[in-house]
Formats: structure tokens, sequence, C-alpha cells
């Protein structure tokens, strides 16, 4: 072990041993009964033989269940309260970058072996992957025409299915079944680590695009990096988007450190991970056009945005031609991106809209949410396309301009697009990271922030429809948002004979 990782050890030991270090601990201590929990109280397997095997079956049943699922939400709320203590630290300075990136390796450990919390797309990955492995395109086929041990396994909205991530994704987790087979513990835990660059890339590119931009890095890494949105559904959901996400803010962070070509790279890397990633390369066109005229001053405008342009689009064509030749598939994918019509939730603005008015008609109307549905979301589509087109216009004057673009455009996909889930909004959020946020702003985010990692039920099903559960986050959101604002807002320390809490 060489002697800066040792001295960086012997640091964040010191930390954690500090009074500003005790949340870190505490949110371990959270981290690990979210684990514990999620062997009853996750999305767990229909036969799960390694609970059987360790006669551990019981947790899924009965007072078993109960336990579990008091084990997990006691460890979700010791996340949130640690999270937001953290977060009181790191706004007064007494954070520093080492500290937030050690918390968030320290939080995600007892994560790796958690049972998928919140979705089951952990399972459908490795089904996708077994189509690949096996010889059936998984832009053409869905995991049913495959019958193998994954299958059982895969939610049923999505076993007919084709896959609608990028061809990178498919051949990492073709490699997975590959090395794993058709052992589904084995094969999520490998997921995981396969996932785990993606946030190492995020903790280094947030810092970048945060010092770029004169923002906190500290502050911008425990709200976009350290954040139980990110950490529980990302690690502990097991989904693509940490990897895509990661290699989207280091690309973006490439790009303004005047490394154009390499970043671009770096973004469609990126897309072909998850098609999102995509949304970042026109503005990063502006980014490099920007710098070229910087250099070249003598350079006409047109002449020097046609270079940019021209080369941004051959790196991504000749990339993501390359990514799929080497997976043997096409461009299916693409057009599998509308299997997401088939998520109806309302996180998303014209899904929501729908479901108004199918309850306000309802009862005068015998027209139902579907046909509905399918108007507001070709609207929704059309706003989404002429939002983007203006952000993309609109953003171009300079390079804060240029990542505020990016920043808008992920969030207008979260909020436009036919649908939506919780996890999503990881992806604005990283970019966010990026500039200074009030407070208040802060405080918002952080309620949001909250309410969006526990509205869903840790089975995976969707939580928006029990008004106890909508009731739950809804709290729990509100008191992160205001214990930012103001530390302990219930005055419970008083009533307990403790100091006041630090600010």
């Amino acid at each position: 072990m060489s002697g800066s990782v040792q001295s960086a050890l012997r640091g964040y030991s010191t930390f954690l041993r500090s009074p500003e270090g005790r949340p870190a601990l505490l949110g371990l201590l959270g981290a690990a009964l979210t684990t514990l929990g999620s062997f009853g109280a996750g999305a767990i397997r229909v036969h799960d033989t390694t609970l059987e095997a360790t006669h551990l079956s019981w947790l899924r049943f009965g007072h078993g269940l109960v336990l579990s699922s008091i084990l997990f939400w006691t460890g979700i709320a010791l996340l949130v309260i640690a999270w937001v203590r953290l977060g009181r630290g790191a706004l007064a300075g007494r954070l520093e970058v080492p500290q937030v990136a050690g918390t968030v390796a320290l939080w995600i450990a007892p994560l790796l072996v958690a049972v998928p919390l919140y979705s089951r797309d952990a399972y459908s990955y490795l089904a996708q992957g077994a189509l690949l492995r096996d010889g059936f395109d998984p832009y053409v086929d869905g995991p049913v025409v495959n019958p193998n041990g994954l299958l059982d396994d895969v939610s049923g909205i999505w076993t007919t299915t084709t896959a609608p991530y990028g061809p990178l994704f498919i051949l990492i987790a073709k490699w997975i079944t590959q090395l794993c087979g058709d052992n589904v513990l084995a094969g999520v835990i490998a997921l995981r680590l396969a996932m785990l660059p993606g946030i190492a890339l995020s903790v280094w590119g947030v810092t970048k695009l945060a010092r770029h931009f004169g923002a906190k890095p500290a502050v911008s890494l425990w709200f976009a990096v350290l954040n139980p949105l990110v950490i529980v559904h990302l690690v502990g959901g097991v989904h693509n988007e940490a990897l895509m996400v990661g290699l989207m803010v280091t690309g973006i962070a490439l790009v303004l450190d005047r490394r154009p070509a390499i970043g671009v790279i770096v973004i469609v890397i990126g897309f072909a991970v998850k098609s999102t990633a995509a949304l970042a390369l026109p503005f990063a066109v502006w980014i490099w056009f920007h710098q070229r005229r910087s250099a070249h001053p003598a350079e006409s405008a047109p002449l020097a945005f046609v270079k940019v342009g021209s080369s941004a689009v051959a790196i991504f064509v000749a990339l993501a031609g390359a990514f799929s030749l080497i997976a043997g598939v096409g461009l299916g994918w693409l057009s599998a991106l509308a299997g997401s019509l088939k998520i109806i939730n309302y996180i998303s603005l014209p899904t929501a809209t729908a479901q108004i008015i199918a309850l306000v008609v309802s009862p005068f109307t015998d027209l139902h949410l579907a046909p509905i549905l399918v108007v507001t979301r070709a609207l929704g589509i059309a706003v989404l396309v002429l939002t983007l087109v203006a952000l993309w216009w609109r953003f171009r004057q300079d390079e804060r301009r240029n990542v505020m673009g990016i920043m808008f455009s992920l969030l207008a996909v979260c909020v436009l697009s036919p649908a939506s889930l919780p996890w999503y909004y990881t992806w604005p959020l990283a970019v966010a990271g990026a500039f200074t946020w009030s407070r208040r702003t802060l405080a918002i985010i952080a309620g949001l922030s909250v309410w969006l990692m526990i509205v869903f039920m840790p089975t995976g099903s969707i939580g928006l429809y029990s008004l106890w559960n909508v009731a739950l986050a809804v709290a729990l959101g509100a008191l992160a948002g205001w214990s930012l604002l103001s530390p302990d807002p219930l005055k419970v320390r008083p009533r307990l004979g403790l100091e006041p809490a630090p600010v």
C-alpha cells in the first residue's frame, strides 16, 4: 500500500474519531441495518435458495417480515439523519473533500451485499445479459424467450420487453452472466461492483466541476454523491445510472479542462451505457466552440462551430458504431426506449396530468386513462423537444451557462418524459454539484431527495398510491429539509437533557 493511501486512511480514521465524524459512523450503522432489513423487506427473489440454505427464509414472512421492515426503516432513518448532520458540517466548513469521499465509500460497503432495494431492475439486467450470452439479440427479444434460472425474478412487466440500454452495458451484463452463470446472488453483487467505478468517477467529476465554478467541493459532494437518493437507489438498487452519471460528469469536467475530444469520448461511453448521457453532448459542443474561438480568434464563428460540431459527431458515430459492432447488435435499443411507456406514476408530469383528468371526468364519461395518456404523453414529448432545443440555444453564451443547460435539460427529461422514476433525478443532481446554492435551495434539494428515495416501496413496487407511504415520505422529506435550516427543529434534544445540536 502506497504512503499516500496509508496517509489518507489515517486521516479518515482520525476524522471518524472526531465529533465531526460521528454522523459518518451513524450512517454506517444505518447502511448496515438497511442491508440486514433488505433480506426480508427488499426486492427479494421468488425462490431465494440462499436464505433457505441458511435457514433465514423466515425473514420474508410474518413476524420475520415485521422485524426486517423495522430494521430496514430504522436504517433508512439513520442514514437520513447522518446525511443531514454531515450537510450542516459541510456548509459550516468543517468537512473536506477526502472526508466526504471516504464517507461515500463507508456507506456503500454494507450495501454491496444487500438484496436489491426499491427496484427489481438488477434481475432484468442479468436476464438481458444472458440473452446476449446465449445467442439472442436483447434489442429484439425479451427475457421470456430464454428460460433459465434468472427469469423467475424478472418483474412480469419486463419479461417481454426488449433492452433499452446501450450496447456497452449489455456487454457488461453479458460478461457478468458468463462469469457467474445463472447464480443470481453472485450476479447482483458483480453488477454492483461493475457500477462502483461510476460512483468513483462521480466523486472525481463533481469535485472538478465544483472547483471549476468556485463552489465548495465538500458541499457539492455531500448533496450530489453522498445523497441517500444516490447511495440507496443507485448502489442499493443496482441501477446503471451509477455508471452513466459518473461517465457523464467526468466527460463534462474533461471538456471544461480543455480536453474536449477526450471529454466527448467519455460522454459517448456514458451514452453507450444509457442514452441519457447524450443530453450533455450538444452543450459540450458549445464549450468546445468557445475554447476554439479563444484559441483561434481569427477563425470565423460559423467555421469554428462546424469544425467542433463535426468532430463531436464523428466521435459519436465511431464509438457508438464500435460498441454495437463489438456487442454484435444493431441500434434496436433506441426503439426499445418506448418500453418505458409501461411505467405509470405521477412523478412524470404528462402521466400525472392524465391521471388527474381521468379522475375528474370519470363520473361524467366512459373515458379511461389509456386514451388520455396517449394525448398527454404526446404533448409532453412535443414540449420536451421544444424545451431541449430552447435550452440548447438559450444557454449557449459561456461555460457556466452551458453546464446549467445540461442540468436543466436532464431535469426537463425527468419531468416531461412519458415516464419517470425516482433515481432518474440523480442525473441533474450530479450536474448541479457544479454550482453554489443557497442554504434554502439545498434544504429543498434535501427534502425532495429524501421524498424521492422512499416514495417507492423497498420491494420495488410503486408506493405513490399508498397514502401511508406517501405521508411518511413527505414527513421525512420535510423534516430533512427543515433540519438543514434549523438543527433539531422538533426541539428533542432539550427534552432529553442534551446539548443543542451543532449548526
